[in-house]
């Protein structure tokens, strides 16, 4: 499957692998750059590609988790 690449996803990505099984939060710390919609909406198109999946922790909680495509593209 043929993804488009930007600069942010690729950000998100590295970030994502580098700490697998992460949370929202420590996503939105790790890029200061980016406001928290900007993550949340780029953590929501890469699920659809699926890229990364989100897996629950407890109510409300969700780890994300890079899918092995997306480690191959990033490397």
């Amino acid at each position: 499957m043929l993804f488009r690449s930007t600069a942010l996803d690729r950000r998100m990505l590295e970030v994502v692998i580098r700490s697998p099984d992460c949370d929202l939060d420590e996503l939105v710390l790790e890029c200061p750059e980016l406001t928290w919609n900007q993550v949340f909406l780029e953590l929501d198109r890469l699920s659809r590609e699926g890229r990364i999946a989100l897996k629950q922790k407890a109510p409300g909680q969700y780890r994300v988790v890079p899918s092995a495509e997306a480690t191959e593209q990033v490397a």
